[in-house]
């Protein structure tokens, strides 16, 4: 008898455990639209706490319920620290780098201006961002980069797209040596390709997946990610990508 009793007991213990999961906190930049308002739509439905950063919201991002950080450009170093101090000691689980920019640039139409815009918006801003908000991460905490295929010099086979596609091969180099010299903290780092998404940036283009499609996949990565494969370049769907 006595031994049913401890069995029941435990399997209360066991499940209440499971039901009280710790929440994890994540931040993600440019959510109003597309593949960083779909993350906060599975995110939240999952359980988890989210706080999304957009220069503007949208009514969908509205809808959402939870708690949105509006009017941050994150082009601006005075924006990211008015985040910082919204979000006080709170501290990140997750950190993911969405916003990103892409502007055609053929080799008969690079204009330098749009090269540069995208350098900053794509590369240069996340590392940036990241390094400013070191203080709110943690042992255990986990930083995406979100990259692209076009990012990948072996994966290169159609040329143009100058200022995207170098752009995203700076970020995965960021990633890469973000992912070596913050493991001294237990911070792993995690770069992912989406895949080709119907989003305002493809020009919804018929040929991609849908963005819960697409964010499934890259939950599934981020969840995957450890110390130990920390700095590795992946599509959504589990590939990993050559550099």
């Amino acid at each position: 008898m006595l031994s049913c009793e401890v069995k029941v007991i435990s399997l209360t213990i066991y499940f209440d455990l499971v039901l009280i999961k710790k929440m994890s906190t994540y931040l993600i930049t440019g959510c109003n639209q597309g593949i960083g308002l779909e993350y906060c739509r599975q995110l939240k439905a999952r359980g988890e706490e989210v706080i999304a950063t957009c220069r503007s919201s949208s009514q969908e991002l509205e809808g959402l319920g939870i708690r949105i950080e509006s009017g941050v450009d994150i082009r601006s170093n005075e924006s990211i620290m008015k985040l910082k101090n919204n979000l006080k000691e709170k501290k990140i689980d997750v950190l993911i780098h969405n916003a990103a920019i892409a502007e055609n640039n053929s080799l008969e139409n690079l204009d330098a201006e749009s090269l540069q815009r995208q350098f900053e918006i794509n590369a240069l801003r996340p590392l940036y961002i990241t390094k400013m908000m070191l203080g709110s991460l943690q042992k255990g905490s986990k930083i995406i980069l979100m990259t692209s295929r076009m990012g990948s010099i072996e994966d290169n086979t159609s040329g143009g797209s100058y200022g995207y596609r170098m752009s995203k091969v700076a970020l995965c180099m960021a990633g890469k040596s973000l992912s070596i010299d913050l493991k001294p903290l237990g911070i792993s780092v995690g770069l992912l390709h989406p895949g080709l998404v119907r989003t305002r940036m493809t020009g919804f283009t018929p040929h991609g997946i849908s963005p819960e499609k697409a964010v499934i996949g890259l939950i599934e990565r981020i969840d995957l990610l450890t110390l130990k494969n920390s700095g590795s370049f992946w599509h959504s769907n589990g590939e990993i990508m050559p550099w």
